[in-house]
């Protein structure tokens, strides 16, 4: 059930900067930002800082790469939302949506290197089973992801596992394709913050 509070419990200054944002982009303001703007000092202004880190911190795996890992796991936990906006993200940050569409279809099939794909199978391990084994851990760095790899992987499918839940439990819209890419064009332009 969504909450009104997510249309209207925000300062006059929250509020002012929504209708700018809908202004210039002519898009309508995603949940996922309206929530983080509810209540900053609770939970916005942290999920944003680690979120952000997660997401455009130092890393081996591009931006591209981490973007297809939250679209991935958004889609194990089949998070509409997320999923519109991650699969968008992903594919113009490769500038290849088939490549991204590939692997949410089929991960073993899709055209991507291998220590992707075997970092996406430890993350579907754990966002479905809740616990990945010291054995899940041995295949990926079998197949050449470096422990440094595995954590910021880890801190991608931590973010994207809670943000699913939030975006699910608070029932957000999901937006036409244009507002999609305009989110995806914004999220690769500035990040998470």
């Amino acid at each position: 059930m969504r909450p009104d509070i997510l249309d209207t419990g925000y300062r006059p200054t929250t509020k002012l900067l929504f209708t700018l944002i809908q202004l210039f982009s002519r898009q309508p303001v995603p949940d996922a930002a309206k929530l983080v703007f509810y209540r900053p000092d609770f939970y916005g202004n942290a999920s944003k800082a680690f979120t952000h880190e997660a997401m455009r911190g130092p890393s081996a795996w591009s931006v591209a790469d981490r973007e297809l890992m939250a679209a991935y796991v958004s889609t194990l936990n089949e998070s509409a939302f997320c999923i519109g906006a991650h699969t968008a993200t992903a594919g113009l940050a490769y500038a290849d949506d088939t490549r991204v569409r590939a692997v949410l279809s089929d991960l073993d099939s899709a055209p991507i290197e291998e220590p992707l794909r075997a970092t996406l199978h430890l993350l579907g391990t754990l966002t479905r089973e809740g616990t990945v084994t010291a054995e899940d851990m041995r295949k990926a760095l079998s197949a050449g992801v470096t422990p440094q790899q595995i954590e910021d992987a880890l801190a991608v499918c931590t973010a994207f596992n809670t943000t699913n839940r939030l975006a699910d439990a608070f029932g957000f819209d999901l937006l036409t394709p244009a507002a999609f890419d305009a989110g995806a064009k914004y999220l690769l332009k500035r990040g998470y913050r």
